[in-house]
């Protein structure tokens, strides 16, 4: 009993910081695609209370493997637990280099691929809500599910990254470029980590890996 106490606690904490995490990822698309400053500025706030989620999770994760020996599905749980606070982690630094990003961009017009670019966050994001969907309900197929939306992600950033790479009427210095190359990278990992979290939901239920 007291086992599944912790469990259903270490759960609660799991969703907690995935919406911390989802709250950062919020923020850094209004810096982004606003131009929201104050956003960008709360968004480190955020990851610090991300990371102390991170590590305690992970402590009590170790904790309770270590101390009550877990069998089965709740030795499941645990050890995707441990991974899946690190893809929700780094999405949140991810998000916290995307504010760093947006206020090196402020100074710059808006690039015509900016629309392209947004859309592909709002998708990212899409994935990230619909993973910890997933996780409340320990939904196996919704977790599944996810990888197939990754596809979208990953053509976005194949068609941005070729106009951005091969834009000839450049004039004057090109960081605003560089920049959102790397806004498309890192939107492309935030779906990734969230298609992970999807997957390891699905093992905690069915104990496979797929």
């Amino acid at each position: 009993m007291q086992f599944e106490r912790k469990t259903r606690s270490l759960a609660r904490d799991v969703l907690r910081m995935g919406a911390l995490v989802e709250n950062s990822f919020r923020l850094a698309h209004q810096a982004l695609f606003s131009r929201n400053l104050e956003a960008a500025r709360e968004i480190p706030l955020l990851d610090k209370q991300i990371d102390r989620f991170y590590r305690q999770i992970e402590l009590d994760c170790s904790t309770l493997m270590t101390l009550e020996s877990p069998v089965a599905q709740d030795l499941r749980q645990l050890s995707a637990y441990m991974q899946l606070v690190r893809d929700l982690e780094r999405i949140g630094d991810y998000a916290k280099d995307l504010g760093e990003i947006a206020i090196k961009l402020f100074p710059y017009p808006p690039h015509s691929c900016l629309p392209e670019i947004e859309a592909m966050a709002h998708h990212a994001q899409a994935m990230l809500a619909s993973s910890l969907v997933a996780l409340a309900d320990l939904d196996a197929a919704a977790g599944k599910a996810i990888k197939q939306q990754d596809d979208a992600v990953d053509t976005a950033y194949e068609t941005v990254y070729q106009t951005l790479a091969f834009q000839r009427d450049i004039k004057g210095v090109i960081e605003p470029i560089l920049l959102m190359v790397l806004v498309i990278r890192h939107l492309e990992r935030m779906a990734d980590h969230a298609t992970n979290i999807g997957q390891r939901v699905a093992y905690i239920v069915t104990g496979t890996r797929s």
